[in-house]
């Protein structure tokens, strides 16, 4: 069965903030200009804002900017920050950092508290309202190249394809989605992107991206327990001081309470389990004392691009160009992106009508990166550019120097500290102390399953696994003897299981893919890059309900 094909201006893969607002302003400046572009957007999960996590607290600086009357149209903005706290954990206690002393990129004063998820839904309801042609439950499965190698667009995934990758009863072809310019939206470490930055050698003048792993639950809290717009950020325990992580407890409206962990991928002990230490921190009583009592409603993990502004590759190529978290914009030491995402696709659609308006295509959008360099966001990213190669220095001299720059300096020093890749961290397993974690105790700590569970995480078993192994031999060969097999603990939904035969011999990793809640980090962190995550059916994954 042959494709069929839809021809569009701009195209853009991936309905979350980045790729909303860029839709979103295309439509504006051709409604300035009194001109009709046609931009479609194609969002793999079944609704807008379904795949969606983040903790978050939001600077609305940029939405202010692509939408000003945003409080009159009803924007899910609904809880102003009224309080920072910074605590330094130990193992029982914990001590708070005076405000005075926090650098400005951790004082949240003129931010909301917000469940992303609900604020993305929101801007697809503006695009739409626009006239944006928004097509969720489609992924973008492959690149599509024209004659003369710039991007064409994309080709939409085959449905109904059995395990063997064989046409079943219910198979139907993607579809191939044409246009002048396409840009990728799909999030951190993007199946795409990925792509692209390989094949167009984006990297070539960057560092290599690094990332943490993000874990986050939503509670509701009993009333005596909750303090609506307190913002509550933690370092130290239970990570060790050459281990980054921290932790944060952000109280919403109606009781209830966003709690969550970021393990940064870079860690060196194959031991640790991101999950486990997340489920360790709710322990602690500075952060137990938020959630007793309280009820569990939903969970979920999600990679974030940490790298900062040495780890941005070149944002475009011939016919398009990344934005939002497929390029890396997250401003890792305000613990903020969703703001950089609207204010890159903004930048980028820019950049698309003013080619579009001189008649061009498939050219490189050249005016989106020089955009970006004279914008707020540039020097923003700047500022905070050595916050994750400081952090590898130890939480307290780490912690202390990148305070320094902040306070003295304000980030305006002459070095740029470098990054590497978060695969190359692992040390051999032997070389690394084992962590006895604690069992759950189904009050406050969970086990894998009954969390995946919250996540309403579904994929159709009937399909070609979306996590491909390069080499079938290497999760034995090397993982498990060398490392013990760490994709069974840094995947937070228990995806990947060691099983032996009955004889306790014959050791092979078995996938359970239905689990997968799409968060890549083992796309990152296997240390051979043996594993490569590609979408699996449109519409398939978590179904997260404003996280």
């Amino acid at each position: 069965m042959e494709r069929e094909s839809m021809e569009f201006d701009v195209l853009i893969v991936g309905g979350g903030p980045a790729g909303l607002a860029a839709a979103i302003r295309l439509k504006q400046l051709a409604a300035e200009k009194g001109q009709d572009f046609s931009v479609c957007l194609i969002e793999k999960a079944a609704e807008i804002g379904a795949h969606i996590l983040s903790g978050a607290v939001m600077d609305p600086k940029a939405l202010t900017e692509l939408i000003p009357d945003w409080k009159e149209q009803g924007a899910p903005l609904n809880t102003p920050v009224s309080e920072d706290r910074v605590l330094f954990l130990s193992e029982t206690g914990g001590r708070a950092i005076p405000n005075a002393l926090l650098p400005d990129c951790f004082v949240n004063h003129g931010n909301y508290i917000v469940r992303l998820g609900n604020v993305v839904k929101w801007l697809g309801e503006q695009a739409e309202a626009l006239g944006v042609e928004v097509y969720p439950g489609f992924a973008g499965a492959e690149i599509l190249f024209d004659e003369n190698g710039a991007v064409k667009g994309v080709a939409t995934g085959d449905m109904g394809l059995t395990r063997e990758g064989e046409q079943g009863p219910a198979y139907a072809p993607g579809m191939e989605l044409h246009a002048k310019y396409t840009l990728f939206a799909e999030g951190c470490r993007g199946h795409l992107g990925k792509q692209l930055e390989a094949h167009f050698k984006l990297r070539d003048n960057a560092d290599p991206q690094t990332y943490g792993i993000g874990i986050k639950e939503l509670w509701e809290v009993p009333a005596a327990n909750h303090t609506q717009g307190l913002v509550v950020h933690t370092a130290g325990w239970p990570m060790d001081n050459a281990t980054y992580g921290g932790g944060f407890v952000y109280h919403l409206e109606d009781n209830l309470v966003a709690v969550g962990y970021v393990v940064g991928l870079n860690y060196a002990n194959p031991h640790l389990s991101p999950f486990e230490e997340f489920q360790r921190y709710k322990t602690h009583p500075e952060i137990r004392k938020y959630l007793e009592g309280g009820k569990r409603l939903a969970y979920g993990a999600r990679a974030i691009a940490a790298g900062g502004l040495q780890s941005l590759p070149k944002l475009t190529f011939p016919g398009g160009g990344l934005i939002g978290d497929d390029a890396g914009f997250l401003n890792a030491a305000r613990i903020k992106g969703s703001h950089a995402a609207i204010k890159s696709g903004m930048l980028a659609a820019e950049a698309a009508f003013e080619a579009l308006a001189a008649e061009r295509e498939r050219d490189e959008l050249t005016d989106y990166p020089k955009a970006f360099e004279h914008s707020w966001l540039h020097e923003e990213l700047y500022k905070t550019r050595n916050f994750k190669p400081y952090m590898k220095k130890g939480l307290y001299w780490g912690s202390f120097l990148f305070g320094a720059e902040q306070k003295l300096f304000k980030g305006k020093v002459p070095w740029t500290l470098p990054n590497s890749a978060d695969h190359t961290a692992l040390k051999p397993a032997a070389q690394c102390q084992p962590i006895d974690y604690p069992k759950p105790d189904g009050k406050l700590s969970f086990d894998r399953l009954s969390s995946v569970f919250l996540s309403n995480t579904n994929h159709e078993e009937e399909q070609p696994c979306h996590l491909r192994l390069k080499d079938a031999g290497v999760p034995i060969s090397i993982n498990l003897a060398l490392y013990d097999a760490p994709e069974q603990r840094y995947c937070p939904a228990g995806v990947y299981e060691i099983v032996k035969d009955d004889a306790g011999q014959n050791p092979r990793l078995q996938i359970n893919a239905q689990n997968c809640v799409h968060c890549k980090t083992c796309d990152i962190k296997d240390p051979t890059q043996n594993i490569n995550w590609v979408v699996p059916q449109g519409g398939e994954g978590p179904i997260y309900q404003g996280m």
